[in-house]
């Protein structure tokens, strides 16, 4: 009784709970697999089967439904529905304007990828498997605790707002933006902010987007799984012959705490695939700003000259 107690309260270090695992290893010690890499795998299926599932419950239906063709077929899938537009028309598009639908896809697959990768990471699969004495480190852990993970997203994130900057500008436009559209008679200075803006494009913007994340998903998981650890060490002296009331008061306040904390990282759940998504359509309109100044510059230039000219 008292190690089943201190299976599901994480009694051990609470870090095992949270961190990935590996399951097969190759004779020189490579991970072959991993905990995380079992949840990136049941986040992908689930994406592809509820997203299906989803599209068919949205999509128009037969003309012969009248009305009833464009409403959509499920409870669940409506929420999918306003959430998705909720992020395309009161996120992206104030962002992004006439780019927000080629955009969407993306922006859309990364909230969610991230979402699911949350929520897998609150539900003990491991530890549950554990219990019933099944060995289940090929599944589990959080994959966007994973400093690997949010790093190549990261890098997959920066590699779209990079993209989508040199299409907007052009390679000549994009390295002028960065240069703060400096004449040629200030080159050293135009120059210097070629190398800290760079450095902000290339390196600080994804560490910022891979930390932030990693951060957030870390620090809630660790302090539940520590709170759980006190209960999980109090149930078992009690068990030993501790002393029962204060054992009981330590696991109920641990209890307690540990499951208002968990309601909050279901929020950090949802809060931190939005603030991704967010910072990553931002990083992408930041780059249309010098681009549309000119413009406004321009045009206001030539309306004094109208002006002048009346």
């Amino acid at each position: 009784m008292s190690a089943f107690a201190m299976n599901i309260l994480a009694s051990a270090d609470p870090l095992e709970h949270v961190v990935n695992a590996a399951a097969w290893r190759s004779a020189d010690g490579y991970w072959l697999w991993s905990g995380n890499q079992g949840a990136l795998l049941l986040s992908g299926l689930i994406l592809v089967i509820v997203g299906t599932w989803a599209a068919s419950k949205i999509k128009t239906g037969a003309p012969n439904q009248g009305a009833e063709a464009y409403v959509t077929r499920s409870r669940f899938a409506q929420l999918i529905e306003v959430i998705c537009q909720y992020l395309r028309d009161e996120v992206a598009r104030p962002l992004l304007g006439d780019r927000t639908d080629r955009l969407m896809p993306f922006l859309w697959t990364v909230f969610f990828f991230i979402l699911v990768n949350n929520l897998i990471g609150l539900t003990p699969v491991r530890d549950v498997f554990h219990v019933f004495g099944i060995h289940a480190d090929w599944i589990g852990g959080t994959a966007t605790q994973n400093i690997w993970v949010t790093g190549t997203l990261a890098i997959i994130a920066a590699l779209v707002f990079n993209i989508a900057a040199i299409m907007r500008l052009g390679p000549v436009g994009f390295v002028k933006h960065m240069m703060g559209g400096l004449p040629w008679t200030m080159l050293p200075i135009a120059l210097l902010l070629l190398v800290i803006e760079a450095a902000g494009q290339f390196i600080i913007k994804p560490f910022a987007l891979a930390l932030r994340l990693f951060a957030n998903m870390t620090a809630g998981h660790v302090l539940i799984a520590t709170l759980l650890s006190f209960a999980g060490g109090a149930i078992s002296s009690a068990l030993d012959g501790g002393g029962f009331g204060t054992n009981s008061a330590i696991t109920v306040v641990s209890v307690v705490a540990a499951t208002m904390l968990m309601f909050l990282e279901l929020f950090v759940a949802f809060l931190q695939a939005f603030v991704f998504m967010f910072l990553t359509a931002i990083f992408i309109s930041i780059m249309d700003h010098h681009d549309e100044h000119e413009h406004e510059h321009g045009h206001d230039h030539a309306t004094g000259h109208e002006h002048a000219h009346a």
